[in-house]
């Protein structure tokens, strides 16, 4: 790879291959040794084309869910079965995996700059910006800059566009879908909001179960299903349908994700 090649967005790949390595030995442990990942699918990820991919997934962190994922994809590539032990993938990462964060996130210090170099397309929140809710107008800057991403590979977003869970799909994802009409894998993360601070950055806890499930792409009718229909499929998806709070109480829901962890085979904290 010649030093100074550039991405489309003018990142110097060579830079951002020593950030996500960088990032990749200090976060490793967060999944490995201080909280343990499980990952389910890991062999839809090898199967997919090499770009125009779409990621959607529930969020709990602003930084730590991408990091996880970051480190499933590589691993997964390198052969890795529902596993990211022996860091050794991360040596030569795929550098065309993106994810979508707001502007405001990405500019808010040094470390948030240094991981929007290694991947983040930023984009103006439409709905809230500096801690206040508002009404704006989608840039269509934004817009083209996600298709841009999809033509040179993966994109990883949040629909949600927030961290707390069962807030509505942001219906721009639909649109994003019907432009561009990636292939769409839906992934449903769980145990980053126990383990992890609101950033993701710091550990809150340790020995705590997080998991990681790769479900097989959507079917979607590019041409003819509407937008609403499209949000509705997503919500459903990645587990964020409001419908699944009114099944059972919050109580009973606890209840038997206790029974169902019980069940699986995880591993022992020493």
């Amino acid at each position: 790879m010649p030093i100074f090649k550039r991405n489309p967005f003018g990142h110097i790949l060579f830079l951002k291959k020593w950030l996500i390595r960088i990032f990749g030995v200090v976060s490793h442990g967060r999944y490995r040794r201080f909280n343990k990942l499980q990952i389910e699918g890991s062999e839809i990820i090898r199967n997919l084309p090499t770009t125009n991919v779409l990621f959607i997934s529930n969020h709990q962190t602003y930084f730590a869910d991408v990091a996880a994922m970051m480190h499933v994809f590589n691993a997964a590539l390198k052969g890795r079965v529902d596993s990211i032990k022996n860091i050794g993938y991360i040596w030569n990462p795929k550098l065309n995996i993106y994810f979508v964060a707001a502007k405001e996130t990405m500019k808010s210090g040094l470390l948030p700059k240094l991981f929007a170099y290694a991947g983040s397309v930023s984009i103006d929140r439409t709905w809230r910006s500096a801690g206040e809710n508002v009404n704006r107008q989608v840039k269509m800057s934004d817009i083209s800059n996600i298709g841009k991403a999809l033509k040179d590979g993966w994109v990883i977003t949040f629909p949600q566009g927030t961290t707390k869970p069962f807030n509505p799909i942001r219906r721009g994802t639909a649109h994003i879908i019907k432009t561009y009409k990636p292939i769409v894998v839906p992934i449903v993360i769980d145990g980053f909001r126990r383990s992890f601070d609101k950033k993701g950055l710091m550990i809150k806890k340790r020995n705590v179960l997080q998991s990681m499930v790769i479900k097989k792409p959507m079917d979607i009718d590019y041409e003819n299903e509407t937008i609403d229909e499209i949000v509705k499929k997503i919500e459903f998806e990645i587990e964020q349908d409001p419908n699944l709070l009114k099944v059972i109480s919050e109580e009973e829901y606890k209840k038997r994700e206790e029974e169902l962890n019980k069940k699986r085979k995880f591993w022992n904290f020493s």
